[in-house]
């Protein structure tokens, strides 16, 4: 595409979205940057790296690489070229990344470069590294849906049957890890230590289809996104207790917490940014809705800046003879904007967003 086309799409975008912004903005929380990295490839998820002080972000399909901003700037710090995969994250102790591809890639977290390749089973998918016993564990909606890597050498230390689909993971630094079943309406709990599931949550009563977990560790509280009823799900971790729930945006991917300032953020695909407040361990609201651009739906935070990034592109109109590939299905019940056949992406469009105060 021409870059005058581009320009006239970006330039109808900004004005759309700064509309958006004046009628909806309520809150601290705004955009406060959105940089056209542009590049090639699908994408899935972003992860900030507060120690290193990077942004992975990584691209899919025949131009798949792992593109890597600094993220103070959103500069160009590199890249890791001919790498296909969802995610990618590292571990400050051993200077070791891991991407879920496939098979799955192993690099320095310093130079970038290629340490090796590492055969799983399953489907490579989503993607948690814990620095309590630095394993690096990778989600698999297809069986086995937890595979276990040490960071130290990249060696396969087992892995694990939840019973469903995994979405997204965190980990409470002391030996234990939840995971939200996607599929099931259900957190799994699992044991770092022996690698076994040893509980499960039922939120099959408040929500389902449920694509973002977050965590206030202090005081195990548990924040399951949900897509279903399009509600955020606030447990106990301890027991699986349900405290209460509130609304979201429609299409979650993802949820982070922040301990700072005891605020859960959960990314919707619909062009919203839900911000719920922690008022104590019993007490919970919804604090802001912030208005981001459509499809912004999996996100990541700097705990040093308490800034939340997201990563977006434009997409053109929907050819009259596009089709969804059945290996590209959506999820059931999810929203509309995600059954319907996709768009094709603009080149050169993808986007960073930075939010904060």
């Amino acid at each position: 595409m021409a870059w005058k086309a581009l320009g006239a799409a970006t330039l109808a975008f900004s004005l759309g979205f700064s509309a958006r912004v004046t009628a909806q903005d309520n809150g601290p929380y705004k955009v406060l940057k959105i940089e056209l990295a542009g590049g090639d490839g699908g994408f899935d998820y972003v992860t900030a790296d507060p120690d290193g002080r990077n942004l992975y972000v990584a691209r899919s399909g025949p131009a798949g690489h792992i593109g890597i901003f600094k993220l103070d700037t959103l500069a160009h710090a590199g890249e890791i070229p001919g790498t296909s995969a969802h995610g990618a994250a590292v571990d400050t102790a051993t200077g070791h990344g891991f991407a879920t591809s496939s098979p799955v890639t192993m690099f320095d977290a310093k130079t970038f470069a290629v340490l090796k390749k590492i055969d799983v089973q399953g489907h490579p998918d989503g993607y948690l590294n814990d620095s309590y016993n630095h394993h690096f564990y990778i989600l698999s909606h297809a069986a086995p849906n937890i595979t276990v890597l040490d960071d130290k050498d990249g060696s396969l230390l087992g892995t694990i049957d939840i019973g469903g689909a995994p979405e997204q993971a965190v980990a409470d630094g002391r030996g234990k890890i939840f995971v939200d079943i996607e599929d099931k309406a259900a957190i799994a709990v699992v044991d770092a230590n022996t690698m076994k599931m040893v509980g499960k949550y039922d939120l099959s009563r408040r929500g389902g289809e449920c694509a973002g977990l977050a965590l206030d560790a202090k005081n195990s509280i548990l924040f399951a996104a949900c897509r279903q009823n399009k509600n955020m799900v606030i447990l106990s971790a301890a027991d699986g207790r349900i405290i209460t729930d509130l609304p979201i945006g429609n299409g979650c991917d993802g949820a982070v917490f922040n301990p700072d300032t005891m605020e859960t953020f959960s990314s919707q695909g619909d062009g919203t940014l839900t911000v719920i407040k922690e008022n104590s361990p019993a007490s919970f609201s919804v604090e802001q809705t912030v208005p981001t651009p459509a499809r912004a739906k999996t996100l990541t935070f700097d705990p040093k800046t308490g800034r939340i990034f997201l990563i977006t592109a434009e997409y053109g109109p929907v050819p009259p003879t596009a089709a969804q590939p059945p290996a590209e299905a959506p999820p059931p019940n999810a929203p509309a904007w995600m059954r319907a056949p996709r768009p094709p992406m603009i080149p050169g469009s993808f986007q960073i967003l930075v939010v904060g105060k």
